[in-house]
């Protein structure tokens, strides 16, 4: 592809002005379609009218798509929506050119354009997928959906697998998605938190199960900006996988924090008694509140199964040694509270005063919006250190497209394979991961009003 300036990557996500690639007609042909386009869903009870969505073949969420570890994923991607779009498929260590991101490894799809996306999944786990640009919006009109990539030699034995995307909505009194989504009090504080929360596009989610079942459930974190706080009750449960990766021992269930974009993979039996239902809560300022909930029917089986064996590995190459690995770090600032009083932006320093009024409120190194320069330009197999200090008043969830990495501990020990890691005010956070995916990455905040306030830089493997 020929190479966009950074500047003009930004402005392509926010203009869309990018024109599209059509598919070869052999294999466009034979794609199965994903198709965005507008819908309506029962979001709120039954005395609200539906709410008016964009969503992946017209609902919310999108289809589950499924496949298998080392086979080869097709869709034809057919956008007709008002929007320019794309679709990023989140998690996978996919070739560049099918990352998804506008302006950066691909041009925008304009409406009534296709585009062909093709690519191999060395990976089995939980993913997902989501647009690309003005993603802020896009994803808050609901569109996202779950990509599982089941295990090569077969899943685990459960009696129930369910994915379970938990998303938060801003409604009207009408049940209608509120607009403003260029609200820069959004954009400076916390991002877009909703009024309404669902599970899988449904405020009451609910599934009968007999006692003493095994589930495996599958949690995704599709919000803009909420920070999910999750117990589970009337469910025994063990954490084994995050952000797709098997852990190597699973993990009890306690409280489980999903920062925008995580996922966990549990493990629950079900060991309520029959008559009562199992919640999965989420605990909010003032209190628990059900968000999925499973009523308990007669058991199947006499007593619960106990600890699960973990997940196979998935071929994620080791780090090489830390102490020579390349380091960069990444000083973020801004936003509201924030000591940030002026950055560099389109070459030259300017006020916050300013850079707001230009929809900018963050920066990294000094910088608020795309740098010509990567902050990393790594060698393909080189290890790669980058410590990210969180200088600013609130949380942030990094994601690194294109790769999984492990958060290096203060004692030197290394965390889980993750893709999102979420930072905590004056946090400093250092990870580790193997350049072994040519191409240019992202690397931004998956709070979406951060990052499209300017809370976003990328990575190079040559």
């Amino acid at each position: 592809m020929t190479r966009l300036s950074r500047r003009h990557f930004q402005q392509s996500l926010l203009a869309t002005a990018a024109a599209t690639i059509l598919p070869s007609a052999t294999k466009g042909q034979s794609a199965p379609v994903l198709h965005a386009r507008q819908g309506a869903a029962r979001l709120a009870p039954s005395d609200y009218p539906e709410t008016q969505i964009w969503g992946y073949d017209g609902s919310v969420p999108g289809p589950v798509l499924r496949a298998r570890q080392g086979e080869r994923f097709t869709r034809l991607f057919r956008n007709d929506l008002p929007q320019a779009s794309s679709v990023h498929w989140h998690g996978i260590r996919i070739e560049n050119a099918m990352d998804g991101v506008v302006g950066m490894t691909q041009p925008a799809v304009e409406p009534g354009a296709e585009f062909l996306y093709d690519f191999a999944l060395p990976d089995a786990g939980t993913y997902w997928y989501h647009p690309h640009n003005r993603t802020y919006e896009q994803m808050a009109r609901g569109l996202y959906g779950a990509l599982i990539v089941e295990e090569a030699d077969g899943a685990p034995v459960v009696d129930l697998d369910e994915v379970l995307l938990i998303d938060d909505w801003r409604l009207t009194d009408d049940a209608q998605i509120a607009e403003g989504f260029g609200n820069m009090h959004d954009w400076a504080h916390g991002g877009r938190i909703g009024n309404w929360i669902t599970v899988n596009g449904a405020g009451n989610w609910a599934r009968s199960v007999p006692r003493h079942a095994r589930m495996r459930l599958r949690l995704v974190n599709t919000a803009n900006a909420r920070i999910f706080q999750l117990e589970a009750r009337g469910l025994e449960g063990w954490v084994v996988a995050l952000d797709g990766m098997p852990l190597d021992e699973p993990q009890p269930l306690r409280e489980l924090t999903l920062a925008p974009a995580q996922r966990a993979d549990v493990f629950v039996d079900v060991t309520g008694e029959t008559g009562m239902e199992a919640l999965l809560v989420s605990i909010e300022r003032d209190g628990g509140y059900a968000i999925a909930a499973f009523s308990i029917g007669e058991a199947r089986r006499p007593t619960r199964l106990g600890v699960p064996d973990a997940l196979p590995p998935n071929p994620v190459p080791a780090l090489g040694p830390l102490d020579t690995a390349h380091r960069a770090e990444l000083l973020m600032e801004g936003g509201a509270m924030g000591g940030m009083r002026s950055a560099m932006m389109g070459g030259e320093m300017k006020s916050i005063r300013d850079m707001a009024a230009e929809g900018k409120v963050w920066a990294f190194n000094g910088m608020a919006d795309m740098s010509d320069a990567p902050l990393v330009d790594a060698a393909l197999g080189e290890t790669v250190r980058i410590a990210m200090t969180n200088d600013t008043a609130w949380p942030h969830g990094m994601h690194l497209h294109g790769h999984h990495f492990r958060q290096i501990g203060s004692d030197g020990t290394l965390g889980p394979l993750r893709d999102t890691v979420l930072m905590n005010r004056g946090e400093t956070v250092e990870i580790a991961f193997v350049a072994d995916n040519p191409g240019d990455w992202l690397l931004h905040c998956h709070m979406l009003e951060h990052a499209a306030g300017g809370m976003m830089t990328w990575v190079r493997v040559s």
